[in-house]
């Protein structure tokens, strides 16, 4: 749990008496690579802690994933509408490869807010932080280049290349799988 624990204090000082309590609320799962972790249309009430591999969100238009979001060790996933609306969402989480997770029960995290205040300020810094990458990517759609936008891809996540295929990098900038290839060549 090194990853996943590192991850949080790097958020928010969380005590090591509410990490304690969070740990015992946890189910360990070894998910083999290309698993579905969440379903578009299923109510899924768990959040995965993902201490060791990497997740894919995505969605289908058109019949086609586009992927939406990478979470690697240390992250935090799960199906937005499950968090906050109580409701089935429109997106899916699959591991990209062998993936380690911790789950907790949505009910078991909402009360440890009530409980522990540390913990309520980590998910609500985690959540700023999110909103703030997911609304950096959505303008960076908008203003930057293909290029650009694969040369911010590689600064954030440099070995990203060496764990996902060029098809689900592709959707998530934005592209086609030709178009990446054609703009990796170029170097």
């Amino acid at each position: 749990m090194n990853n996943i624990i590192r991850k949080i204090k790097e958020y928010y000082p969380v005590s090591d008496e509410s990490l304690e309590l969070l740990r015992s609320c946890f189910k360990q799962h070894v998910f083999p690579a290309n698993t579905v972790i969440i379903q578009a249309g299923r109510l899924d009430r768990q959040v995965y802690f993902i201490e060791k591999g990497m997740t894919r969100s995505y969605i289908l238009h058109d019949g086609k994933e586009i992927t939406t979001w990478f979470s690697i060790e240390g992250d935090v996933t799960c199906g937005s509408w499950d968090l906050y609306r109580n409701k089935a969402g429109f997106e899916y989480v699959e591991t990209v490869e062998k993936t380690t997770a911790c789950s907790i029960s949505i009910e078991k995290l909402n009360n440890l807010y009530k409980y522990r205040i540390d913990i309520a300020n980590w998910m609500r810094v985690l959540q700023q932080e999110n909103f703030l990458r997911l609304q950096d990517t959505h303008i960076s759609q908008l203003n930057l280049s293909a290029r650009e936008r694969y040369e911010k891809l590689i600064k954030e996540y440099p070995d990203i290349f060496n764990r996902v295929n060029l098809g689900h990098i592709a959707s998530f900038l934005g592209i086609t799988q030709p178009s990446l290839s054609r703009i990796r060549a170029k170097g």
